[in-house]
């Protein structure tokens, strides 16, 4: 699969401490590795080995636990973030390498499982800017919605909406599909997909289409999701 992948991991998990106090967010262990490892190992049996990850938090705690990514079979480099770029601003930032063919964007602290040559096949079939992972969710507070057609294309998107806002219970699971073209729409400097750029693409009538995956995803934005997430990894191990 000719196809490059950008896993976000530059944040900090302040709502995790103490245990992002010596390690960044995507290195909380889960069942005896780290959550970021989880995405590695997934991508290389998707047949994607190269793979890009930012940084800004703990850089050397990512860089000395992955180097290059030759013990996965992949290859791995690295983009540090001196100031956190946003979800956007971090892949402007790679469009020297970027360019060319589609690409992945996948945030590195939530975990699902997906199919990455089925959605990179349905993705390149619907010649759209881009595509998002959904999954169906009924409590949608703290994500980012979507409004589709019958055709999966995507209408409307909200980020964190208000309870009287919600509109769909189709939610951003946190994996794009994106075509180069997406370039033109990425501002230098700080900046993200969800409040910045897919409303600037719906306004522009650009095709985006939503690809919807029958699990759930997993997040670990504080400890009670991180134990459910430890929880559904491993249900039966004891807990202290």
């Amino acid at each position: 699969m000719n196809i490059r992948a950008v896993v976000l991991a530059a944040g900090k998990g302040t709502r995790l401490r103490p245990l992002t106090d010596r390690m960044p967010k995507v290195m909380v262990p889960v069942d005896g590795k780290p959550v970021l490892e989880y995405h590695i190992e997934q991508l290389a049996r998707n047949g994607i080995s190269e793979i890009f990850i930012n940084l800004h938090y703990l850089p050397e705690v990512i860089k000395e636990y992955f180097s290059d990514g030759s013990k996965w079979g992949i290859s791995i480099q690295y983009s540090l973030e001196p100031e956190i770029m946003g979800t956007a601003g971090a892949i402007k930032k790679l469009e020297t390498y970027l360019t060319g063919h589609p690409f992945l964007v996948i945030y590195g602290d939530n975990l699902l499982e997906i199919d990455y040559a089925a959605f990179a096949e349905y993705s390149s079939g619907h010649r759209g800017l881009g595509a998002i992972a959904v999954v169906d969710k009924e409590d949608v507070t703290g994500c980012g919605i979507l409004e589709i057609d019958g055709a999966n294309r995507i209408l409307r998107f909200k980020e964190k909406p208000k309870p009287e806002e919600v509109f769909s219970h189709w939610v951003n699971a946190g994996v794009y599909w994106l075509d180069p073209a997406i370039f033109r729409y990425l501002p230098d400097g700080v900046s993200d997909f969800s409040s910045d750029v897919f409303p600037t693409l719906l306004r522009n009538n650009e095709r985006l289409y939503a690809y919807k995956l029958s699990g759930g995803v997993q997040a670990i934005d504080n400890l009670e999701l991180l134990e459910r997430l430890r929880m559904h990894i491993s249900p039966t191990k004891d807990r202290p």
